[in-house]
C-alpha cells in the first residue's frame, strides 16, 4: 500500500497537471515542434517532473518517521537536488536557462551531497582509490561523476516513456541489491522514486500528455547517480564498477554523443542535433511503418513505440549488473556487450541498413 500510495501521489498530480494546461499551457508547454529534437505534434506541458517529485516527498512522508536512518538520508537528498531540480523546471518554464547553467546547478547538488552524504571514495582500482583518499580530489571526482550522470538521463529524455521507464528500471535495480546486502534505506528510496515514476508514466506513455521535462529528468538522473554512489560507498561488498553499470546506458549515450559531435561532424558538443539512437530508431524503424512524408500523418501512439526497441537494449546492461553486483568482470561483461549492440544497431540506422527482424510486421509487409 505504501508504494501504491506514493505512484497514486505523482498520477493525482500529473492529472492536475493535464487538467489545468490551458491555464499553464502557454507557460510550461512545450511548443517549438520545429527544433532538431524534437517529435512531438502538439504543444504539451514539459513539467511532469513536479509529479514525480510530488510523489516522492510522499513518500518521504509516509516511509520516513518509523526510520530514523532513512528520515535523515531522505530529506538529505532532497535538499541537494534541489538546486538541479530548480534550474531545470526553470528551464522548462522559461526556456532560457542554458545548458551550461544547468550543469554547473548539477554539480552544485553534486557538491552538497558530497558534503551532507559523502562521495565517490574507491573505484575498485589500488592507485586511483588511493587518491580519492585526499577529500578535494574526492569532492572534484564526485561532482563531475554525479553532475554528468545527472545530464546524462536529460540526454535520453526524447520519446514517450523512454526516459522515464529507463530511470524507472534503473531505481528497480538498485532496489534489488540494496535489499540483497541489507541495506534498507537505499533500497526504500530506490522502490519510492520507481513508483513516483511509474505515476507519473501513466500520463506520459503512451500518448504523451505530459513531458518529464528537464526539472523530472535532472531530478531522477541526481537521485539515482546518488544512490548508486551510496549503495557502494555503504557496502563495501558492491563492486563500484556497478554503480557505473546501472547508469551505462545515459552514460554512453552522452560519451558518444559528445565524440560523433566533436570529431564526427565537427559541431559544437550542446548543439542539438536529430541523431541520437532513439531518433533514428524513431524515423528508420518506427515513423516508416505508418508514413514516408509529414510528421503530422504519424499516428499520436507512434511516438511511443520507439521506447520498447531501447527499454531491451538497457536490460542487456541492466540484467547483469542487478545478478552480478559484486563481480567486476561481469559487470565489465555487460558494458561491452551493451556498446557492442548499441555501436552495432546505431552504425546499421545510420546508413540505412536495417535488420528486419526489429522491423513492425506492417513495415515487413510494406516492403514485400
Amino acid at each position: 500500500m505504501t508504494w501504491l500510495s506514493i505512484c497514486v501521489v505523482a498520477f493525482v498530480v500529473g492529472g492536475l497537471i493535464v487538467a489545468s494546461e490551458r491555464w499553464h499551457g502557454a507557460f510550461t508547454g512545450d511548443a517549438d515542434l520545429n527544433k532538431p529534437q524534437a517529435s512531438h505534434s502538439r504543444a504539451t506541458p514539459r513539467v511532469g517532473g513536479l509529479a514525480v517529485l510530488a510523489g516522492s516527498l510522499a513518500g518521504l512522508l509516509v516511509l520516513g518517521p518509523g526510520n530514523m536512518t532513512l528520515g535523515w538520508l531522505w530529506p538529505a537528498l532532497f535538499v541537494s537536488a534541489l538546486p538541479v531540480f530548480v534550474a531545470g523546471l526553470l528551464e522548462d518554464i522559461t526556456k532560457d536557462i542554458g545548458a551550461s547553467k544547468r550543469l554547473l546547478a548539477a554539480f552544485l547538488s553534486a557538491a552538497i551531497a558530497w558534503w551532507l552524504l559523502g562521495g565517490v571514495s574507491r573505484v575498485g582500482i589500488g592507485w586511483a582509490d588511493a587518491i580519492l583518499a585526499y577529500w578535494p580530489i574526492s569532492l572534484v571526482f564526485t561532482m563531475f561523476a554525479v553532475g554528468g550522470c545527472t545530464h546524462a538521463l536529460n540526454i535520453v529524455d526524447g520519446m514517450n516513456g523512454l526516459a522515464g521507464m529507463v530511470a524507472t528500471l534503473i531505481a528497480v535495480s538498485l532496489a534489488l541489491v540494496a535489499l540483497q546486502v541489507g541495506d534498507m534505506p537505499i533500497s526504500m528510496i530506490a522502490a519510492a522514486l520507481a513508483s513516483a515514476t511509474l505515476g507519473f508514466l501513466v500520463w506520459n506513455f503512451p500518448f504523451g500528455r505530459v513531458f518529464l521535462g528537464d526539472g523530472g529528468a535532472y531530478f531522477l538522473g541526481f537521485m539515482l547517480a546518488e544512490l548508486a554512489v551510496l549503495l557502494v560507498v555503504r557496502n563495501p561488498s558492491v563492486s563500484p564498477f556497478y554503480a557505473l553499470a546501472v547508469l551505462f546506458y545515459p552514460i554512453f549515450e552522452t560519451i558518444f554523443s559528445i565524440w560523433r559531435r566533436r570529431f564526427k561532424r565537427g559541431v559544437p558538443v550542446d548543439q542539438p542535433d536529430a541523431l541520437h539512437l532513439h531518433q533514428l530508431v524513431f524515423r528508420r524503424l518506427v515513423r516508416s511503418t505508418f508514413s514516408r512524408h509529414r510528421r503530422q500523418e504519424v499516428p499520436a501512439f507512434c511516438n511511443a513505440m520507439t521506447s520498447p526497441y531501447l527499454w531491451v537494449l538497457t536490460l542487456v546492461v541492466l540484467a547483469p549488473a542487478t545478478l552480478w553486483w559484486d563481480n567486476a568482470w561481469a559487470l565489465c561483461g555487460g558494458m561491452l556487450a551493451f556498446a557492442a549492440a548499441y555501436i552495432w544497431l546505431y552504425s546499421r540506422l545510420v546508413s540505412w541498413r536495417r535488420p528486419r527482424w526489429l522491423l513492425l510486421p506492417s513495415a515487413n509487409r510494406q516492403r514485400r
